[in-house]
C-alpha cells in the first residue's frame, strides 16, 4: 500500500474533493511507476486519476457507518507522535 494515500472515510470536517484526487493521484502514479507521464502517455494518466477520483468520491459518499466521526487534528497528532516514535524526535 502506498504510504501516501490516507484513509478519507468517516472524518470531520468531511473528506474534500482535492482530498479524493490526491489520493487517486497518489493510486495512479504508484501503480504505472511514473511520477510524471511523457507526453504520449499523459492524456491516459490524467483519464484514470479522473475515473479514480470519481470513483471514490462516490464510495466514499455512499458508505455508512455507526462510529462517530473521527477528528482530523486529533488523527494528525497521532500519526505525528507514531511518527516521532519509530523515525526519531
Amino acid at each position: 500500500m502506498c504510504r501516501n494515500i490516507k484513509t478519507l472515510f468517516n472524518f470531520e470536517p468531511p473528506v474534500t474533493e482535492d482530498e479524493v484526487r490526491a489520493a487517486a493521484l497518489q493510486f495512479v502514479r504508484k501503480i504505472t511507476g511514473f511520477n510524471k507521464p511523457s507526453k504520449a502517455n499523459e492524456a491516459s494518466f490524467q483519464a484514470a486519476i479522473d475515473e479514480i477520483a470519481g470513483i471514490s468520491n462516490r464510495l466514499l459518499h455512499s458508505l455508512e457507518t455507526a462510529a462517530p466521526p473521527r477528528d482530523r487534528a486529533e488523527e494528525a497528532a497521532k500519526a505525528k507522535a507514531r511518527a516521532a516514535a519509530r523515525f526519531g524526535a
